[in-house]
C-alpha cells in the first residue's frame, strides 16, 4: 500500500483551511487551493490566527509556526492543482452541484492514483461519487470544527470505494492526529444523527414550555457531563446550521420528529440568536427535560448500530472526541442502568412518533453493553493489538488491562502466531493509567483495590515479557507512565519523529509502579533511569534510539516494512544491557549528572562538582526535580538502586511491596488531584 504523502485541500474557508493547517502541522506538503486570490488570502489569515493563538498560548513556538506557513501552497484555481497529488479533499460549501462541479475538474486534473475526498456533513457519499469516474477512489471525510483542533473524522467509504484507498486515507487520517470512525453512508452518519435531533429536541421542550433556554442548558450540561449547553452550542456555531441539519435528516429519515423546531425556524427567520439570562431558579420539570434529552440520544444511538452503520464503540468515541462529553450514549446507558434507560426510551418513542419505535437492541434489555476496547487483526502470522481509548489517549484501566490480559494468553496459545504488535488508537500509544481511578480510591479509603489493579497490571507485563512471540511496541506517538513501562516489558520498540516517552509519576506525588523502576534501569543503566524516572525528562525519538529504548527509528510511512524487519526475531538478548547503544555529549552530561557521587548533591539541591549552576541543562534539571513529590523522589531512587542488586522478578516484587507507603502519603493523594483539577500541586512531604 503505497501512503499518502501530497495533499491538496479545495476550498480556503473554516474547514478547508483548518485541515490544511492540521496537515501542514504534522509536515505534509499542503496545497490551498481557491478560486481567487482573495479567498485564499483569507483562508491563510484564518490559519495565521490559529497559530498566533497557539503561540500566545505557548502551545507552539514562532519557529514551529513558520514551519508551518512553509508548508502550505497557496494555489488559485481547482484546475491548477499538482497532477501527483495523492489525496484532494474539497471543502467547499454544502451544495450538491458546486462540490459535483469541483469533482470534474479534479478528476481531469489529476493523475489516475489520486483519491478524491469529499468534506461533507450530510450529503451523500454515494451520490456525490457519481460526479467522478473513480468512485473506487472516492471517499467522504468529516472533519469536525475546528478541524485544525477537533480530533475527531468520520471516514465514509461509498458503495465502490475500494479497501486500499480506505486503508490509505485511514492511514493519512491516523498521521494528521485524527481519531478517525469509519461508518456506512448514511443520512448524519453517526456523531450528527444522534447530535442534530438532540439539539432540536431542546428546542421542543422550549416550546412545550417545560424550561427556559438556560434551565434547559443547565441540565444538559449537568447530565451529559459538557461545558455548553444545547442553546449555548446553537448559538456559537449558527442556529441556520442546526435548522438545516434538523429538516435534512428529518427528511432523510422520514422522521418528523426530526424537522426543524417552528420556534427554531422563526429564531433562524428573525435572524436572532437564543437568549440565556442566567438563572438560579431550577425548572419544577427537570426529570422531564432530563429524560427527553436522553431519551432521544439512546434512541438514536441504538438504531446506528441496530442498522450497521458503525459499531456502539464507534458512537461512543464520536460523542467524547467530536462532541467532548465525558461519557458516551452507551457508557451513559449503563450507568444509567439498562433497565432505566429502557423505560426512559420507550417513553420518549410513545412521544416521538414515527421513524422512532424503540429499536430492538434495547427492547426487553437487561444486561449491560460491554464495549470492546481491545482490538485484534491478523495478518499471516502477525496479530496487532489495538487499544481503543483514544478519548483518554487510550489509558490503562482495570477494563483495558482485563481485556488485553484475555487477548495476550489466547495469543500466546496459538501457533499460528509468530508475532505480536501493539498499538494505540489516535495520536498516543498509551498515555498512562487512569488516574481518576487513583484518586477515587484514595478517597474512599480503598488502597486494596489499587493494589488488585496494580499487581493485574504487573501480571500483564509478565505475560508480555515472558511471551514465545515475539512482541513489538509501535510507540509512535506519546508514551507516558503505564504506557512507557509497558512498551519496555515488550523485545522490541518502534519509534518515529512523533515518538515522546515520559516518566511523570514523581510529578504527581508517586513512582513507576508497573515496572519502570526495574526495567528502565536494567535497559539503560541506573544513571538514565533517574535521569527519566526521578525528574520525569521527555525523551523524544532520536534521543531514544541513541538510548537504545527503541531498537527502530523510522518514518510513519515505512512502518509496516519496520514490522517485517522485526517480525518473527527471537527475543533480543541485549534488551537488559545496563547501558544506553551510544554515548553522545548530551548521554555523557546526563550520566555524570545522576552518577552515584552526584546523586546526593542533587537530591539536596546542591550542584555537583564539574557542573555550573548556571547552565541551561542544570537549571532544567533542578526545575523538574523541585517540582516533584520529595517522597515520591526518594522511594523511586532505593527502587532504582535495587535493580542492580536483585533479578527482575524480585525487583518488580519490590514496587509492589512498596505500593502501600506511596500511596498512603498526602503528597500521593494531592499530586494526583492536582493532575485531574489541572493545577500545581502543593507538597508537604508527608
Amino acid at each position: 500500500m503505497e501512503p499518502i504523502e501530497t495533499v491538496a485541500l479545495v476550498g480556503a474557508g473554516t474547514m478547508g483551511s483548518g485541515v490544511a493547517q492540521k496537515a501542514a502541522q504534522e509536515g505534509f506538503k499542503v496545497q490551498l487551493i481557491d478560486r481567487d486570490q482573495e479567498s485564499i488570502d483569507r483562508g491563510i489569515g484564518l490559519i495565521s490566527s490559529t497559530l498566533d493563538e497557539a503561540v500566545n498560548r505557548r502551545i507552539m513556538t514562532p519557529e514551529k509556526v513558520q514551519e508551518v506557513m512553509n508548508n502550505i501552497i497557496p494555489i488559485v484555481e481547482t484546475n491548477n492543482v499538482d497532477i501527483a497529488t495523492d489525496i484532494v479533499i474539497e471543502a467547499v460549501f454544502e451544495d450538491f452541484d458546486v462540490k459535483s462541479g469541483v469533482f470534474d475538474i479534479i478528476d481531469k486534473s489529476c493523475a489516475e492514483h489520486t483519491v478524491i475526498a469529499t468534506n461533507t456533513s450530510s450529503l451523500s457519499v454515494n451520490e456525490l461519487s457519481k460526479s467522478t469516474n473513480r468512485p473506487e477512489k472516492f471517499i467522504g471525510l468529516h472533519f469536525f470544527y475546528h478541524p485544525a483542533k477537533n480530533r475527531l473524522v468520520e471516514i465514509i467509504p461509498g458503495n465502490e470505494t475500494s479497501i486500499e484507498t480506505l486503508e490509505r486515507v485511514e492511514q493519512f487520517c491516523k498521521r494528521i492526529g485524527k481519531v478517525p470512525i469509519t461508518c456506512k453512508d448514511r443520512p448524519g452518519f453517526v456523531v450528527n444523527r444522534f447530535f442534530v435531533p438532540w439539539l432540536n429536541e431542546a428546542v421542543l421542550i422550549l416550546e412545550d414550555g417545560l424550561g427556559t433556554p438556560d434551565q434547559i442548558d443547565s441540565i444538559a450540561r449537568e447530565v451529559f457531563e459538557i461545558g455548553m449547553g444545547p442553546f449555548a452550542l446553537m448559538n456559537a456555531t449558527g442556529l441556520p446550521i442546526a435548522l438545516h441539519s434538523s429538516d435534512y435528516l428529518s427528511e432523510q429519515l422520514e422522521t418528523p420528529r426530526f424537522r426543524g423546531a417552528s420556534l427554531l425556524r422563526k429564531t433562524v427567520n428573525s435572524r436572532n440568536s437564543w437568549v440565556l439570562e442566567e438563572t438560579n431558579e431550577e425548572s419544577e420539570h427537570k426529570e422531564a427535560i432530563k429524560n427527553r434529552l436522553l431519551g432521544v440520544t439512546f434512541l438514536v444511538a441504538a438504531q446506528i448500530v441496530q442498522e450497521n452503520i458503525c459499531r456502539l464503540e464507534d458512537v461512543d468515541c464520536g460523542a467524547k472526541v467530536g462532541l467532548r462529553w465525558q461519557k458516551g450514549p452507551f457508557e451513559l446507558m449503563n450507568e444509567i442502568g439498562i433497565k432505566e434507560s429502557c423505560q426512559i426510551v420507550r417513553e420518549y418513542s410513545i412521544l416521538a412518533g414515527k421513524g422512532l419505535e424503540i429499536p430492538h437492541l434495547l427492547e426487553d434489555r437487561v444486561e449491560n453493553f460491554e464495549f470492546k476496547l481491545v482490538e485484534v487483526k491478523m495478518q499471516g502470522s502477525i496479530a496487532t493489538v489495538q487499544i481503543n481509548r483514544p478519548e483518554v489517549m487510550n489509558a490503562l484501566n482495570e477494563e483495558v488491562v482485563r481485556q488485553l490480559k484475555e487477548v495476550i494468553e489466547d495469543l500466546n496459545e496459538n501457533n499460528d502466531v509468530t508475532t505480536i504488535v501493539f498499538e494505540g488508537a489516535g495520536k498516543a500509544f498509551i498515555a498512562g493509567a487512569d488516574v481518576k481511578f487513583f484518586v477515587e480510591k484514595l478517597k474512599q479509603n480503598r488502597f486494596e483495590d489499587i493494589l488488585t489493579f496494580t499487581q493485574a497490571g504487573h501480571d500483564l507485563l509478565n505475560s508480555i515479557e515472558k511471551s514465545n512471540k515475539t512482541t513489538i511496541a509501535l510507540t509512535t506517538g506519546i508514551t507516558y507512565g503505564g504506557g512507557l513501562e509497558f512498551a519496555l516489558s515488550c523485545d522490541y520498540r518502534i519509534g518515529s519523529k512523533k515518538t515522546e516517552f515520559r516518566f511523570p509519576e514523581t510529578g504527581i506525588g508517586i513512582y513507576p509502579g508497573l515496572g519502570g523502576t526495574q526495567r528502565m534501569s536494567r535497559m539503560v543503566g541506573v544513571e538514565l533511569a533517574r535521569w527519566a524516572i526521578l525528574a520525569g525528562n521527555k525523551i523524544d525519538g532520536a534521543l531514544s534510539h541513541q538510548l537504545g529504548i527503541i531498537d527502530e527509528f523510522t518514518s510513519e510511512t515505512d512502518l509496516e516494512n519496520t514490522i517485517l524487519k522485526l517480525a518473527g526475531l527471537e527475543k533480543s538478548g541485549t534488551k537488559f544491557r545496563g547501558q544506553p547503544s551510544e554515548i553522545t555529549g548530551q548521554i555523557d552530561t546526563i550520566m555524570r549528572f545522576y552518577g552515584d557521587n552526584a546523586l546526593p548533591e542533587i537530591l539536596s539541591g546542591r550542584t555537583p562538582v564539574g557542573f555550573d549552576a548556571e547552565d541551561p541543562f542544570v537549571i532544567r534539571q533542578f526545575k523538574s526535580l523541585n517540582r516533584a513529590a520529595p517522597i515520591a523522589i526518594q522511594m523511586a531512587s532505593q527502587l532504582i538502586n535495587e535493580s542492580v542488586k536483585t533479578n527482575l522478578d524480585a525487583g518488580l516484587q519490590l514496587e509492589l511491596d512498596r505500593l502501600e507507603k506511596i500511596f498512603s502519603t498526602n503528597d500521593a493523594l494531592e499530586g494526583l488531584s492536582a493532575l485531574i483539577e489541572s493545577r500545581r500541586p502543593t507538597y508537604q512531604n508527608s
